[in-house]
C-alpha cells in the first residue's frame, strides 16, 4: 500500500451524528472482544448523546478519509468534577487547558496516523503540554500522550 493517507480534520456537524454513533458502536464491539483499555461499554459510553453534545458545544472534531468518519475527539475546557479534588503541579485556569474526551479511532484504521492527527489538534489549539492529566489505571492513554504530544 504505502504512501501518505489524506486525513481531513474538521469540526463535527449535525449531519455527522449517525456516523459517529456507528463509529462508537463498532469501536465498542471491537473493544468487547479485545483489550478494552478505556473500559468502555456499548450503549453506555461513548453514545450518540456524547456526539450530539460535543457538536452542540463546538468541541467535537472528526477525522475523515475518503468521506468516511474514521476518528473523533472532543476537546473541552470543562474538567471532570473529580479534578477539583486533585492537587495539581501548577494551578491553571481551565480556559487555558483542554480536557480530552471521547478520543476514538475506528479499529480498521488503527496504526495509520488517525490518532496522531487528532491529537495534533490539541497542540495547534495551544494546550499546555506538561499539564496532561490521566487516571493511573489508564496507562494506555498516558502512553499515547507520551508518544504523540511530547514529540510535537
Amino acid at each position: 500500500m504505502g504512501g501518505k493517507i489524506d486525513i481531513t480534520i474538521r469540526l463535527g456537524t449535525d449531519t455527522d451524528v449517525d456516523k459517529l454513533e456507528e463509529l462508537y458502536d463498532e469501536l465498542n464491539d471491537y473493544l468487547e472482544n479485545s483489550i478494552n483499555y478505556p473500559d468502555w461499554k456499548k450503549g453506555i459510553y461513548p453514545i450518540r448523546e456524547d456526539a450530539v453534545n460535543g457538536i452542540k458545544e463546538g468541541t467535537l472534531y472528526v477525522a475523515i478519509i475518503n468521506d468516511e468518519i474514521v476518528g473523533s475527539i472532543i476537546l473541552s475546557h470543562k474538567p471532570e468534577p473529580a479534578y477539583s479534588d486533585v492537587i495539581w503541579q501548577r494551578e491553571l485556569r481551565y480556559s487555558n487547558v483542554f480536557v480530552i474526551y471521547t478520543f476514538v479511532v475506528h479499529p480498521k484504521y488503527f496504526n495509520q496516523g488517525i490518532g496522531e492527527a487528532l491529537i495534533k489538534i490539541v497542540s495547534h489549539k495551544g494546550v499546555i503540554k506538561n499539564d496532561f492529566n490521566y487516571f493511573s489505571n489508564n496507562i494506555f492513554l498516558f502512553s499515547i500522550y507520551c508518544f504523540f504530544i511530547l514529540r510535537l
